[in-house]
C-alpha cells in the first residue's frame, strides 16, 4: 500500500479577505511541502471565508473569488509548489442566484472545492447537501451538486466532500464506497457548539464506515461574527480507529503519514480544467462519480513516518472558555479595532467579561469603567479595583451620581425609570469613551438575562459585542471558578476576586437591591430556560419535567415579552444549541403564548 502524507491545515480564515486567504493558503502549503506533504487541504469556503451569506448575490465578489482562485493556482506553481495538490474551499457558480421563479433551480451559485495542480483547476466539487438549519440558510443561497468527484492522487483514489455531506447519510459517502475509493476528504466550516466534538467523532466513525474508508476529517478554527470554529480535525480509519486528531481552538497544520489502497480502476484521463462537467439525472441518493486523474504514484517518504498526533482534549469548562476568547480575539482583530471597554461594577458578569478580554487581547488593551452611583456598595467599588490589580487592565473611575441628579433636576423621575436613568448614564459614559478613544464597547449581560429582558435598553445592553450573550448565569459562575482554578495550576494569581464570585448578584439600582427581587433563583430559571428556548419545549413539557407551574408561567411570559430587546442586543459568541440571534428567530409582534391548554 501507498504512502500518502496528508496535510490538514486547520487555519483562520476571514470573510471577504480573499488576498489575505489566499496568502494563508500559500504560506501553509509551503510549510506542508517542506514537511514533505504530497496532498495539502484547506476548509470550506477558505478563499472566501465562512459564511458569507448575501455576498453570494454580489456578481463583483464572485468573480473577485474566481479570479483569485485562478491566481492562487499560478502562484503556487510559481513559488515551486505546483506539483501537489491543494485543496480548496471558494464560491463558484454555473447560473445567477436564485433570486426569482424564473432562475433555472439546477444551476447558480455553489459552495465549491478545487483541486490546485501545476498551475491550473484541475477538480471542481459542488457540496451535495446544503444545511438549512439553526444558524445555516444553504438552501437560499447555493444550489447542490449531484456529482461526486473522485480524484486520483499518487495513485489513491481520494473523494472530495464539503461538511454538510457528512451529516447526512446517503449522497456522497454512499458514492464513495460504490467507487471504492481510498479516501474520503471532508472539509468542513463546522461551528462550534458546547460537546459538539463529541457528536463529530461518532459522525466521523459512521460515514467512514458507510464510505468503507478513511476519513480525512478537517475544521476551520476563528471567530466570524457570533460563531466561532473550533477546529477539531481529525483522520478516522474505516473501522472507528482515530489515527490523528488536531487541537481544539488553535491552528494547526495536522501532517499524517496514511497508508492506503491503490486505486483498482485504471486512471481516468485528465479532465480539463475548465470542462463543463456531465450531470447525469439520478434519482434518490445515488450520485454521478467523475473521475479526475491527478498524479502516479510516488515513492515513499523517506524516513520513519510521520504522525500527527493526539491532542489533548479539553473539559467542557475550559472549551467554552477557549470558544468565548477566541470569539471576542477575532471580533475585535478582524473588526479592526485595538482596544476595548467595558464597565466593571465588581460583580460577577463583569468580572468574567473582564478576564476574557485580558485572555483574548491582552490586559493593556483593556479599559474597565468603573461607574459608582450613590446606591453602589463599597465591595462593589473594591471589587472592580481587585479585578484591576489582579489582571493589569487599566481601571478608570468616573462617579456618576452628579449625572444623574442633573438629569433627575429636569424630569422627576421615580422608580423604574429612576433606575433605568442610573444605567442609562453608564451606558452614555461607556459610548463616549469609545466615541472618543475607539475601544470597542463590551456589554456584559448573560444570557439568562437577555432571556428575561433583565437589562435597561441603551443602559447596560449598549456595545459592540457580548462575550456572555449565550453564556447562562449558573454556568458564568462555573465559568469563574475554572478560570481561577485554571491560574492556580499554572502557577498565576486567580483574575477574578472571590467576592465577585461568591456576593448574592445585584443591579445596585436601589437600596439593597438583589437580582432575586426580580427573578427567580437562577438554578431554576436556568433550568427552565434551557428547556424553552434551546428545547423549544411548551408549558405542558416544562410543568411534566416537574417545575412549578406558576414559575413556568411567570418565566415564559418574561422571555415573550422580552423579543423585542434581544432584536436590539449586540451580537455575541454561540456556545450553545440555541443561541439567541441566528438560531432562534420569532416574531416580535406575536398573541401566541404558552398557557394551560387542558380547558381546567
Amino acid at each position: 500500500m501507498p504512502t500518502l502524507r496528508i496535510a490538514l491545515a486547520q487555519v483562520n480564515p476571514t470573510v471577504g479577505d480573499l488576498s489575505g486567504n489566499a496568502s494563508i493558503v500559500r504560506s501553509s502549503t509551503r510549510a506542508a511541502v517542506d514537511a514533505g506533504s504530497r496532498l495539502v487541504v484547506f476548509p470550506e469556503m477558505m478563499l472566501t471565508g465562512y459564511p458569507i451569506e448575501d455576498l453570494v448575490f454580489r456578481q463583483s465578489f464572485l468573480a473577485a473569488t474566481c479570479s483569485t482562485l485562478t491566481r492562487l493556482a499560478a502562484d503556487l506553481d510559481a513559488d515551486g509548489l505546483g506539483e501537489t495538490p491543494v485543496v480548496v474551499g471558494y464560491l463558484d457558480a454555473d447560473g445567477p442566484p436564485a433570486v426569482n421563479s424564473a432562475t433555472d433551480p439546477s444551476a447558480g451559485p455553489r459552495n465549491a472545492l478545487a483541486v490546485l495542480h501545476r498551475g491550473r483547476v484541475a477538480a471542481r466539487y459542488f457540496k451535495h447537501h446544503l444545511p438549512n438549519y439553526g444558524v445555516f440558510d444553504e438552501d437560499r443561497y447555493f444550489v447542490p451538486g449531484n456529482t461526486l468527484v473522485v480524484v486520483r492522487i499518487d495513485g489513491v483514489d481520494v473523494a472530495l466532500t464539503i461538511c454538510e455531506d457528512m451529516w447526512q447519510a446517503g449522497g456522497p459517502f454512499t458514492a464513495a464506497r460504490r467507487a471504492g475509493v481510498g479516501l474520503v476528504l471532508t472539509v468542513n466550516g463546522s461551528p462550534y457548539e458546547l460537546n459538539k466534538d463529541d457528536t463529530r467523532l461518532a459522525l466521523v466513525r459512521r460515514r467512514a464506515a458507510e464510505a468503507n474508508a478513511t476519513v480525512a476529517y478537517l475544521n476551520m478554527v476563528g471567530g466570524q461574527d457570533e460563531l466561532v470554529f473550533d477546529g477539531d480535525s481529525m483522520i478516522v480509519t474505516a473501522d472507528g480507529e482515530v489515527l490523528t486528531r488536531a487541537p481544539q481552538m488553535a491552528e494547526h497544520l495536522l501532517i499524517h503519514d496514511l497508508d492506503l489502497p491503490l486505486g483498482l480502476l485504471p486512471p481516468p484521463p485528465s479532465t480539463p480544467a475548465f470542462a463543463p462537467r456531465t450531470r447525469a439525472e439520478v434519482g434518490g441518493d445515488q450520485m454521478g462519480i467523475e473521475r479526475v486523474h491527478v498524479s502516479d504514484p510516488h515513492p515513499a517518504p523517506d524516513g520513519p513516518p510521520l504522525l500527527g498526533g493526539q491532542a489533548t482534549r479539553l473539559d467542557d469548562e475550559a472549551e467554552v472558555w477557549g470558544a468565548l476568547v477566541l470569539g471576542l480575539r477575532d471580533y475585535v482583530r478582524k473588526n479592526g479595532f485595538h482596544k476595548v471597554v467595558l464597565g466593571l461594577s465588581g460583580g460577577i458578569d463583569s468580572a468574567v467579561v473582564g478576564a476574557i478580554a485580558v485572555d483574548a487581547i491582552g490586559a493593556a488593551d483593556v479599559i474597565g469603567v468603573s461607574m459608582p452611583s450613590q446606591h453602589s456598595s463599597t465591595h462593589s467599588r473594591e471589587d472592580a479595583a481587585e479585578m484591576a490589580k489582579r489582571t493589569g487592565l487599566e481601571l478608570r473611575i468616573h462617579e456618576i451620581q452628579a449625572m444623574v441628579d442633573s438629569f433627575q433636576s429636569k424630569m422627576s423621575l421615580s422608580g423604574l425609570a429612576l433606575e433605568n436613568l442610573q444605567a442609562r448614564v453608564r451606558g452614555v459614559v461607556l459610548m463616549s469613551i469609545s466615541n472618543q478613544e475607539g475601544p470597542l464597547v463590551l456589554t456584559t449581560g448573560n444570557k439568562s438575562e437577555l432571556a428575561v429582558g433583565y437589562s435597561t435598553l441603551y443602559g447596560d445592553s449598549v456595545g459592540g459585542f457580548n462575550p456572555l450573550k449565550d453564556v447562562p448565569k449558573t454556568l458564568v459562575w462555573k465559568l469563574a471558578r475554572w478560570r481561577n482554578d485554571e491560574a492556580l495550576r499554572v502557577g498565576e494569581e486567580p483574575p477574578i476576586p472571590e467576592n465577585s464570585i461568591a456576593k448574592p448578584p445585584s443591579a445596585e439600582l436601589r437600596p439593597d437591591q438583589l437580582d432575586t427581587d426580580s427573578l427567580p433563583d437562577y438554578d431554576k430559571l436556568d433550568a427552565i430556560l434551557l428547556s424553552y428556548v434551546d428545547g423549544d419545549q411548551g408549558r405542558a413539557d416544562l410543568i411534566a419535567a416537574g417545575h412549578d407551574p406558576a414559575l413556568v408561567d411567570r418565566v415564559l411570559r418574561l422571555v415573550d415579552l422580552a423579543e423585542y430587546k434581544r432584536r436590539q442586543a449586540a451580537p455575541g459568541t454561540k456556545i450553545s444549541i440555541k443561541a439567541f440571534g441566528r438560531d432562534r428567530r420569532l416574531p416580535i409582534t406575536s398573541r401566541w403564548r404558552e398557557v394551560d391548554q387542558s380547558g381546567a
